[in-house]
């Protein structure tokens, strides 16, 4: 009998870390042993579970498993032993030889550095409305040093004592969101206590630095889209208000219902496309408002009514506001943005697949390419394979 993938044991591994750490950190908290820290319980050790290392390393992420499940079974034959006379010292023995005998990895190859933030998040989702003000505060207090794109190449980025790093790529989501937003606010040293990036705290608020790091999300995607590499993370479809055929606003989570989400990005003299039982269709305008060449009926009809909506699907993208018009963009049913066709593509295609997440395999096998199949087309094809392959958005290794 096989053994289940690598991915599958790893994933519940972790998963059940984290959770148990999660659950330490409210106990602590109830019983008055962890105290607050920006709204939030605080972390209250030094150390923590280093999943982004496990991930990397499976030799040590099995040894661990390994650990923890002798020591598990060694707990309670220890309990027993102590509550009962006969056997005890067989029973003694043998539950010290499990403890001796776990194979326990070195310490730096599964615990980490922890701050006070470490498990923290942000009180409100991924919004149009946070990237916006995201934005506002990156250029005035980040883009210096790590530069427009996000790059690191900054005009004041050759003053630190170390180049600042590029957030057009996995970076983010190497590391637990509460610890960047500890690091925006006291800043960052090296080994030898340098300061190598100042420190916001007292400047920035913590909704302005939540939101920074929302827009930080925005640049790696707008990277990606770029370098034609798809995101390096995955992208939530930005929570927003809707407005249905002049009716007042909703939230997109209500509107949409558990739905599929076609993103359509009208210019001036658009017409609304036809409705499709597939998705629910939200149209982007570049003020907001109704479409200037409203459809007839069974034609879509609802808009995104938060200001800045068109710049930052834009961003996410990778195209230029002025060059919007005419792109569309997938979100599956979970709210995860999946593809986008470029303005004046003829069709989609496998290539405009931007978040893939394979399903988990012992072989490496080709990504599937969404071929037209009897009575379909590309698009149905490309909507069976984002379906069948769920979105696993993995943060300082985690799965979320």
């Amino acid at each position: 009998m096989s053994p289940p993938p690598a991915e599958l044991w790893l994933n519940a591994l972790l998963s059940a870390l984290h959770a148990a750490q999660l659950a330490l950190l409210h106990a602590a908290h109830a019983l008055g042993l962890a105290g607050d820290s920006h709204g939030q319980p605080a972390w209250p050790w030094a150390r923590r579970i280093a999943a982004e290392t496990l991930r990397l390393d499976l030799g040590a992420a099995r040894a661990l498993a390994a650990a923890l499940a002798m020591t598990a079974i060694a707990l309670p034959i220890a309990a027993a032993a102590l509550m009962r006379r006969r056997r005890r010292i067989a029973l003694l023995a043998i539950a010290a030889l499990l403890a001796a005998c776990a194979p326990w990895p070195a310490p730096s190859l599964w615990l980490a550095d922890a701050v006070p933030t470490s498990f923290h998040a942000s009180p409100e989702p991924f919004s149009v409305a946070s990237a916006v003000r995201g934005a506002r505060v990156y250029a005035a207090h980040c883009a210096s040093c790590h530069g427009g794109d996000g790059r690191g190449d900054g005009p004041l980025a050759h003053t630190l004592e170390r180049w600042p790093p590029t957030v057009v790529g996995p970076l983010l989501g190497r590391r637990l969101d509460g610890e960047l937003f500890w690091r925006v606010l006291a800043g960052m040293r090296d080994a030898h206590g340098a300061r190598t990036m100042p420190g916001f705290a007292g400047r920035l608020s913590d909704d302005d630095v939540w939101a920074a790091l929302d827009y930080l999300r925005v640049l790696a995607a707008r990277g990606g889209a770029h370098g034609g590499d798809g995101w390096p993370l995955p992208v939530r479809l930005p929570a927003l208000d809707v407005r249905c055929a002049g009716g007042p606003p909703q939230p997109l989570a209500h509107w949409r219902g558990g739905q599929r989400v076609r993103v359509v990005v009208l210019g001036e003299r658009d017409t609304p496309p036809v409705e499709d039982a597939r998705w629910q269709t939200l149209l982007v305008t570049r003020d907001g408002g109704s479409p200037a060449a409203p459809g007839a009926a069974g034609r879509a009809a609802c808009v995104a009514a938060t200001p800045g909506a068109w710049d930052t699907f834009a961003a996410l993208t990778g195209v230029a506001p002025r060059a919007f018009a005419g792109a569309q963009l997938l979100a599956d049913r979970d709210g995860w943005l999946r593809a986008a066709a470029k303005p004046g593509a003829p069709g989609w295609r496998d290539a405009d697949l931007l978040c893939a997440s394979p399903r988990p395999s012992r072989r490496p096998q080709p990504p599937p390419t969404p071929t037209p199949a009897r009575g379909g087309d590309a698009l149905t094809a490309l909507l069976l394979r984002i379906d069948a392959e769920p979105v696993r958005d993995v943060q300082g290794g985690f799965v979320h």
